[in-house]
């Protein structure tokens, strides 16, 4: 919870404020981006919110704080209550964000896909009963897709409750040495007919993405949305090798996607070849600046 003597002296006056706990992972500015910013190395309320839209994106973005870094003056119940139900977020066709991000990877996103043979996590929020009763509502979860070894979370105990099938990749098994399916080297393996796995390793020797459909790419810590660029970007840092990095942005050319859903950054939806556009451009700039091809 928020401790308003711990205020950061960067948040504008107004009943919202994020204190000093306040790990700058990002999830607050995805959720209410007209709220808030980072400034001074930390997220900040840049704008308190006005109208209705404004502050139930704000209360989602209090909920979803991984660390409970916002807080308010005064808490309107009834508008947390109607925050705390918005979750999981859909976005479309069955696939919804989690919110209530984890501490434990760094407050990473997670989503969640209702699916006719059986649903799908990927990735891991914080386990809570609002989000276990909302996916037994649902069906359960059948399936557990770990992008890679910084973004399990609490995945072991969904997959004890719901008796889901983890699945990670043979590199990154340190993270989950229990997981029921492992995906081994770096062909593209198919789970049913509407699930793609693509291992794509360069931010840890394990990373995979997911294509749902031909539409949904999970990327994990892959491939993001920069709002401020307006671009398609990948880790610059913290990478486990730069050219095969370079070689898994370049084996996404090979598909077509409308949705870029990430660990970390913002997710974006595009027309396909906008999407191709996007990363083809990324390629080149990783490019120049690395002299890699």
């Amino acid at each position: 919870m928020a401790n308003p003597s711990k205020r950061l002296d960067s948040n504008v006056p107004g009943n919202f404020y994020v204190d000093a706990t306040c790990i700058n992972c990002d999830t607050c500015r995805q959720l209410a981006p007209l709220s808030f910013e980072e400034i001074g190395g930390y997220s900040a309320v840049s704008c308190q919110p006005g109208d209705t839209d404004q502050v139930h994106h704000a209360y989602q973005a209090l909920l979803a704080c991984p660390v409970g870094s916002i807080g308010t003056e005064q808490s309107n119940k009834s508008r947390l209550q109607a925050a705390i139900g918005s979750f999981p977020l859909h976005l479309e066709d069955g696939v919804s964000y989690c919110g209530f991000n984890s501490e434990k990877s760094f407050g990473a996103n997670s989503f969640f896909i209702d699916h006719p043979d059986g649903n799908w996590l990927i990735d891991s929020p914080r386990y809570i009963k609002h989000l276990v009763e909302a996916f037994e509502q649902r069906g359960g979860i059948a399936h557990i897709f770990l992008t890679h070894k910084d973004d399990v979370a609490d995945a072991d105990k969904y997959a004890a409750h719901f008796g889901a099938e983890r699945i990670i990749h043979q590199a990154d098994l340190e993270a989950a040495p229990a997981a029921e399916r492992v995906i081994v080297g770096e062909e593209m393996v198919c789970i049913g007919s509407e699930f793609q796995v693509i291992p794509v390793p360069g931010h840890t020797a394990g990373s995979m993405a997911l294509l749902y459909r031909g539409r949904f790419l999970f990327t994990g810590d892959h491939l993001w949305w920069d709002s401020h660029s307006r671009s398609l970007e990948a880790p610059t840092r913290l990478i486990w090798r730069k050219w095969t990095l370079m070689d898994s942005i370049r084996k996404l050319l090979d598909y077509r996607f409308e949705w870029v859903l990430a660990g970390h950054g913002d997710r974006v939806q595009r027309a396909s070849g906008d999407m191709h556009a996007h990363l083809l451009a990324l390629l080149k700039r990783r490019e120049k600046r690395t002299g890699l091809r």
